[in-house]
């Protein structure tokens, strides 16, 4: 797998039938080893490691109902009182971050009405504040760390 924008960690990685598998703390299983996965797993890693994020209130590939169709988000984290407040979608470092995935992680949000989106493919990132009163978007140069204010209390 290539090189990514994130440190270095430490991932057990076993061979499965001639694909490679890694383990996911969040689902606490063996998973297969995807591009797409190993870009989730690096920001698992970053969020949890360097971000202070619990394990315990993130969440791996949920389902969520949008216009009657089913779809998945690739990581919603929560606050300690269980309200989603930031939603990541993770795409495989050969996609390119375009209008079109910012419009999917905004899709997404309808359903959560979260305060952060965090899009990245592994080599790009972009974290962006909502203000669902305003409307207003702001681009953020990071994602804060888990005891800032913002992602202590519950979305509006």
């Amino acid at each position: 797998m290539p090189q990514l924008n994130f440190p270095e960690y430490p991932f057990r990685i076993v061979q499965n039938q001639g694909r490679g598998d890694i383990f996911d703390p969040v689902r606490r299983k063996m998973v297969a080893l995807t591009p797409e996965e190993w870009v989730r797993q690096h920001t698992i890693q970053y969020l949890s490691v360097d971000l202070g994020y619990p394990l315990s209130l993130i969440a791996v590939e949920g389902g969520l109902s949008l216009n009657d169709l089913k779809k998945r988000f690739d990581l919603l984290l929560y606050n300690t009182a269980g309200h989603p407040t930031l939603l990541v979608e993770c795409k495989a470092p050969g996609v390119k971050i375009t209008q079109a995935v910012f419009d999917q992680a905004a899709r997404y949000n309808m359903a959560f009405k979260v305060g952060l989106l965090f899009v990245t493919n592994g080599m790009d990132h972009y974290c962006c504040q909502i203000d669902h009163a305003t409307g207003e978007i702001s681009f953020l140069q990071s994602i804060p760390q888990y005891d800032k204010p913002i992602l202590q209390s519950p979305p509006l």
